[in-house]
C-alpha cells in the first residue's frame, strides 16, 4: 500500500487553490474531476459538470503537473523561470481540454479550475478530502494490460480517497469506425480531397 501524501505537500495544493484549513470554500461539497485531454478524462469532466449541477457544487477540473525530472531534481537546481512556463503550459492545457469537452465554461456551474503542482494522484486527493465531495476519473482503457500499465493514478486515488470516487468510462466507437481509423493516415486529409482512406 503506498503512503498516505505528506502535510507539506497537502499544505501547498492547498495553498496553491488559496485555501487555508478554515477556508469556507475547503468545507463546501466539490465535484473534483481530473483532466488531462484524454477520451476518458473528457467523458469523465462531462459527467462531473452534470453531478455539480444536479448537487449545486462547485466544480474544480484539476490538471497536475510536477517538474521534468522530478521535485528532487528541481530542488538540487531550481528554475523559477521553468517552474513558471511549466506552469503557464498547465493552465494552457487545462484550459484547452475544458474547451474541447464543453466548449468553455458550463452554464449553471460554479467552477474553479486548478492547476497544481503535485502528483496527479496527490492533488486530486488533497482537493477532495471531505465526505460531501465527489471525485470523478477517467476509468481508462478496457484492455486489462492497458489498465495494469497506465492506471497507476488510479490505483493509488482509490486506495486514498475520502470522497466517493466516480470512474467513468469513454464512449466506445463501433467496430467498423475503428477499422476505418486504423487505416487512416496524415495524407488522407491532403489535397482537398474528401475520399477517405484508399488502403
Amino acid at each position: 500500500m503506498t503512503a498516505p501524501v505528506p502535510g507539506a505537500v497537502a499544505g501547498r495544493i492547498l495553498l496553491d487553490m488559496g485555501y487555508t484549513e478554515s477556508s469556507p470554500a475547503r468545507r463546501a461539497g466539490r465535484v473534483v474531476v481530473g483532466v488531462t485531454g484524454s477520451p476518458g478524462s473528457r467523458a469523465a469532466l462531462l459527467r462531473a459538470v452534470q453531478a455539480a449541477r444536479d448537487g449545486g457544487r462547485t466544480l474544480v477540473p484539476v490538471l497536475a503537473w510536477t517538474p521534468a525530472g522530478g521535485e528532487m531534481a528541481a530542488r538540487v537546481a531550481p528554475s523559477p523561470s521553468l517552474d513558471e512556463l511549466h506552469h503557464q503550459d498547465a493552465r494552457a492545457r487545462l484550459d484547452d481540454a475544458i474547451r474541447a469537452a464543453l466548449g468553455g465554461p458550463p452554464d449553471g456551474v460554479r467552477i474553479t479550475p486548478a492547476v497544481v503542482r503535485a502528483p496527479a494522484a496527490d492533488a486530486l486527493t488533497v482537493l477532495a478530502d471531505h465526505p460531501a465531495d465527489l471525485l470523478v476519473l477517467g476509468a481508462g482503457p478496457r484492455h486489462r494490460l492497458a489498465r495494469l500499465l497506465r492506471g497507476r493514478v488510479r490505483r493509488r486515488v482509490l486506495s486514498h480517497a475520502q470522497a466517493p470516487v466516480l470512474l467513468v468510462r469513454a464512449p466506445e466507437l463501433p467496430a467498423p469506425a475503428r477499422r476505418v481509423l486504423r487505416r487512416v493516415s496524415p495524407e488522407d486529409f491532403l489535397g482537398g480531397t474528401t475520399a477517405g482512406p484508399t488502403r
